[in-house]
C-alpha cells in the first residue's frame, strides 16, 4: 500500500444526526471529501477539507454517475498523500457501489477503511413508524434493488420467489418502476390486498409516506406526486404506520427555516430546527471576526482591578474577551471582585463555560432592561462594556446617565456578509423558504441588502419573517422587510416559539 488513505463513509439517509461517531471523526480529520448528491450538506460543517460533489452525467441509459471517474479521483487523491473521505448516502455497501470503489482502491494499492452507515431501509421505515421485523408481522426482511445494472442481459430478480417470501420486502430506488414491480409481484401470486407503502426522502423534513394495498399503491403515489429518493415497503408491517409514525407528527415537518446567524454560531439553531421537524437553511448575513489590534483590550486587561463591573451583551463578547484574558497569560482570578452582567441566558451560559456566574441577568433580554437593572448599582463606578465593532449605543448612554463611567471595549468585529450562500439564494428566489429568523437589527438590514427583487416578491406570503424583538422588527420594516410575527422572548428559542404559535393559528 502507498500514499494516503480513503475512508468509505456511510452518511445515513438524510438526518445529519444519524452519522456515526466514527464517520464524524473521519470528516474532522479529512483532507478531501468526495460526497454524493444525496448527502445532507450540513454534514460538511464537520470538516475543513476541500469538498467535491459527485454529479450525474447524461448517457445512453439516462443520467448516471460516472463510477470510473469517481474511482480514478479517489485513487489520485490518495496517491497525492491525502486523507480522503468518500461520503456516501446511507451505507456504502448496501446498494451504494462502495464495494466497487474498494476494489478499485485495492487494485491501485491504496489503503482504505469502510465506515458503515445507517441504511435507508432501517432509518426511513423507523421514522415512518414501520417495524420491518415486528414479531407479529415478519421474521425476515429482504432488501431488493428496484434499479438493476442496465448492462445486465436480464433481471436477476425472481418475482415468484419474492412473492412467496415469508417476510417484508424493501425495494430501493424503485419509484420509477413501481407499477411494474407491483404488477410483477401480483402476477407471481402475491395478494393484491397486501399492505404496501412508499416512503420518500426518509428521515428528512420532506419525508412523506403513502400507504395502500399493493394493487392501489402506484395510483396513490402518482396522485401524491412523490419524488425520489424513496423506498417501497411491502408486507403487513406497513399497517403500523398510522399508529407509530412519530416523525411525521413533528410540528414543523416540511417547513424550511432560514438561519441568519453567523454560520459558526448556528449549531443550536440548526439542532432546534431539526428537532421540530424543519429543514434549516443556512443564510448567514454577518460574519464574526477577531479584531486586528488587541492593544486597547490588553491595556484594559492589565488594569481590571480599576473596574467594578464587566458587562456582556453577546456570547461573542464573552468568548472574545475571556479568550484574550487566557491568551495573555491571565485567567479568571484576574477578575477579582468585578461583578458580571449579561443581557440574557445565552450570555450567562457562555460565562458558565469559563466557570463564571452572572451577577445580573434582566428578565427582559434587551439593552434597555439591562441598563435599568444596573442603574442603582453602577453610580460612581467604572464599567467595562465588551462590545462588537458596531451596534446600538443604548446601554452606555443609559449607564452614563445613571452616573457610571463606561469604558467601551471593542473585542470582536461584526462584518457584513458579501453574499448569501447559493443554496439560500436559490430557495429564496423560488419561494421555497417558509420562515426567516431575524435575530438583530444589523442582520435585518443586511438581509435587505442581499435579497434580490425576485426573492422579495415572496415576502409576507410564501416566505414569512420572524423578528427576535420589537427593536429588530422596527429595523426590518425600516428597510422594507415585512415582519409577520415577533418573538415575546428575545432569544432564538423565542423565535421558534413564535413560529410554532403562528403555524398553530
Amino acid at each position: 500500500m502507498a500514499g494516503g488513505k480513503v475512508y468509505l463513509v456511510g452518511a445515513g439517509p438524510g438526518d445529519p444526526g444519524l452519522l456515526t461517531l466514527r464517520g464524524r471523526e473521519c470528516l474532522i480529520r479529512a483532507d478531501e471529501v468526495v460526497y454524493d448528491g444525496l448527502v445532507n450538506p450540513l454534514l460538511l460543517r464537520l470538516t475543513k477539507a476541500h469538498a467535491i460533489r459527485t454529479s450525474r452525467v447524461d448517457g445512453p441509459e439516462g443520467r448516471r454517475l460516472d463510477q470510473d471517474e469517481i474511482n480514478a479521483m479517489l485513487v489520485s487523491l490518495a496517491k497525492a498523500g491525502k486523507r480522503v473521505v468518500r461520503l456516501k448516502g446511507g451505507d456504502p455497501f448496501i446498494f451504494g457501489r462502495g464495494a466497487e470503489e474498494a476494489e478499485a482502491l485495492l487494485q491501485a494499492g491504496i489503503e482504505f477503511e469502510v465506515v458503515p452507515g445507517v441504511t435507508a431501509a432501517t432509518a426511513a421505515t423507523a421514522y415512518a413508524g414501520i417495524s420491518l421485523t415486528h414479531r407479529e408481522d415478519a421474521s425476515a426482511v429482504a432488501y431488493v434493488t428496484g434499479h438493476e445494472d442496465p448492462s445486465k442481459p436480464q433481471s436477476a430478480l425472481d418475482y415468484e420467489v419474492l412473492a412467496r417470501f415469508p417476510g417484508t420486502l424493501v425495494f430501493y430506488m424503485g419509484l420509477h418502476r413501481l407499477p411494474e414491480i407491483a404488477a410483477a409481484l401480483i402476477s407471481a401470486g402475491m395478494s393484491p390486498s397486501t399492505p404496501a407503502a412508499v416512503i420518500c426522502r426518509g428521515s428528512t423534513s420532506r419525508q412523506r409516506t403513502v400507504t395502500a394495498t399493493l394493487d392501489e399503491l402506484p395510483e396513490k403515489v402518482t396522485t401524491a406526486k412523490l419524488r425520489p429518493p424513496s423506498l417501497i415497503v411491502v408486507g403487513s408491517c406497513v399497517t403500523r404506520h398510522e399508529r407509530l409514525a412519530w416523525f411525521e407528527l413533528k410540528p414543523l415537518l416540511g417547513r424550511r427555516i432560514g438561519i441568519t446567524r453567523p454560520e459558526a454560531q448556528s449549531e443550536p439553531q440548526i439542532a432546534r430546527a431539526i428537532e421540530l421537524g424543519a429543514e434549516p437553511v443556512l443564510m448567514p448575513t454577518i460574519r464574526i471576526e477577531p479584531i486586528e489590534d488587541w492593544s486597547a483590550v490588553d491595556e484594559t486587561l492589565a488594569h481590571l482591578a480599576d473596574y467594578s463591573w464587566l458587562v456582556f451583551t453577546s456570547v461573542n463578547g464573552v468568548r472574545a474577551l475571556l479568550g484574550r484574558l487566557w491568551q495573555t497569560g491571565r485567567d479568571v482570578r484576574d477578575l477579582g471582585n468585578i461583578k458580571l452582567a449579561g443581557i440574557g441566558p445565552s450570555t450567562a451560559e457562555a460565562l458558565v463555560e469559563y466557570h463564571l456566574r452572572a451577577d445580573v441577568i434582566p428578565e427582559e433580554y434587551r439593552a434597555e432592561a439591562l441598563a435599568e437593572e444596573l442603574r442603582s448599582s453602577v453610580a460612581g463606578k467604572r464599567v467595562i462594556w465588551a462590545r462588537a465593532s458596531r451596534g446600538r449605543d443604548v446601554l452606555p448612554r443609559e449607564l452614563e446617565a445613571a452616573g457610571a463611567e463606561v469604558h467601551e471595549l471593542t473585542v470582536y468585529r461584526n462584518e457584513d456578509a458579501e453574499s448569501l450562500p447559493a443554496t439560500a439564494t436559490a430557495a429564496l428566489e423560488a419561494g421555497e423558504l417558509d420562515w426567516i429568523g431575524l435575530s438583530s437589527p444589523s442582520i435585518a438590514r443586511q438581509l435587505a441588502k442581499l435579497m434580490t427583487e425576485d426573492a422579495r416578491t415572496f415576502l409576507g406570503n410564501t416566505t414569512r419573517l420572524v423578528a427576535i424583538s420589537p427593536v429588530t422588527q422596527a429595523a426590518a420594516e425600516e428597510v422594507g422587510l415585512p415582519v409577520s410575527v415577533t418573538a415575546t422572548t428575545y432569544t432564538w428559542d423565542g423565535i421558534f416559539e413564535a413560529i410554532l404559535g403562528a403555524e398553530a393559528d
